[in-house]
């Protein structure tokens, strides 16, 4: 076997101790050798409908017959405007990660974007605490009551079987009308050095708690005008390099466990792709530049910005060059596919098979994936 399949045992062994659900041992692996299949299948996280999942749940179905490597959590369905998701309660969210896990043999990423605020998917009307917007703790000017709130917050998702908050935003509030930024109160402040000491503070405080913790949206979406949810985002006459320094100064610190890119444009930097799809953004600086050498996640592939101009294989075939790690589908736009998973899966393996993508370069990311996922484990999940 493949020294790159070793953790799929050492790991299985020993998922959710932490959260007190239970423990299960690995079954033989149904991936011969090292499965190219598992590797792309690792490489892609998925959002799915349903409160409660069994052995016939179309992502049930993913996870055991694609090796599916995490999936996004929501609290409200954005095509059918309906308020039952994925979570309606305490007991019903760990009973849902729960199964989630038992059907995997590789631990699963499980996600939500719990940032505080407006953007929280564990709500008060669903019997969870309220926690505060980013903004309003940086307008505190005290990081560590952003520690205190960082820690309770991953305690709280632990103790429900999420292991990755999709937290802290570490985008500088240029623009305060920005419809998905400044106006939601998802930036800790104008000022990065502010923004520096509270996303500090809040990697720390998730880091406590056991949690995996994404920044982004790397390089800066504060001063975007316009939302990537809904189309081509251009920031080339908005955006500064101080936008970056908040990236660069917890990168250089080591506190940051994966990056979530942007679909926003710089066509000063890229005239052809968006920071997600383009290369000289997350391999040439990301990579290269700032010395990131954990997981980078895309934000979600199905938003308009990327969804409108590029077809799945090419979004696919972009994003991986470009240098993600893991490809993420959110499947809450306004257009539901059940089979994106294995959509995804079969562009992948298609663009490696005809020589597009080098297996080399899929071992990298299922190596970076498997190292990220070792980390819960010496967390203590």
């Amino acid at each position: 076997m493949s020294p790159l399949l070793f953790p799929l045992y050492s790991l299985t062994a020993w998922i959710m101790v932490g959260s007190g659900f239970a423990v299960f041992q690995p079954g033989p692996c149904t991936f011969d050798g090292d499965s190219l299949r598992l590797k792309v299948g690792q490489m892609v996280m998925a959002g799915f409908r349903g409160l409660t999942v069994d052995e016939m749940s179309p992502i049930v179905r993913d996870i055991v017959g694609l090796g599916l490597g995490g999936v996004i959590l929501f609290d409200y369905d954005v095509e059918t405007k309906s308020p039952v998701r994925n979570i309606s309660g305490p007991a019903q969210l760990r009973r849902l990660t729960s199964t989630l896990q038992r059907f995997s043999r590789i631990p699963l990423l499980i996600a939500v974007d719990q940032e505080g605020g407006k953007v929280s998917r564990l709500k008060r009307k669903h019997g969870f605490p309220d926690s505060p917007s980013q903004a309003s703790l940086g307008g505190t000017g005290r990081p560590e009551k952003t520690r205190e709130y960082a820690m309770a917050t991953g305690r709280l998702l632990n103790s429900h079987g999420v292991n990755v908050n999709f937290a802290p935003v570490l985008d500088v509030n240029v623009n305060p009308e920005n419809p998905v930024i400044g106006r939601l109160e998802r930036s800790y402040s104008s000022d990065p050095d502010s923004v520096v000491l509270h996303g500090r503070a809040a990697l720390e405080g998730m880091r406590c708690a056991g949690m995996l913790a994404a920044v982004k949206h790397f390089p800066g979406h504060g001063s975007s005008r316009d939302d990537s949810h809904l189309g081509l985002v251009d920031v080339t006459e908005t955006w500064s390099q101080a936008e970056m320094k908040p990236f660069a100064a917890l990168i250089a610190e080591g506190l940051c466990d994966m990056v979530m890119t942007a679909h926003v444009y710089h066509r000063g930097i890229d005239s052809l792709y968006p920071a997600t799809l383009s290369r000289r953004f997350v391999t040439g600086i990301l990579r290269d530049s700032l010395g990131f050498d954990g997981v980078i996640v895309t934000d979600d592939l199905q938003m308009r910005a990327i969804r409108e101009h590029y077809g799945l294989e090419t979004a696919v075939r972009l994003a991986v060059e470009a240098g993600n790690d893991i490809l993420l589908f959110a499947n809450n736009t306004d257009s539901f596919d059940e089979g994106i998973a294995r959509k995804a899966v079969a562009a992948l393996l298609r663009l490696v098979e005809d020589g597009t993508i080098p297996a080399e370069r899929i071992d990298a990311s299922y190596r970076r994936i498997m190292e990220l996922k070792a980390r819960l484990r010496d967390r203590g999940q």
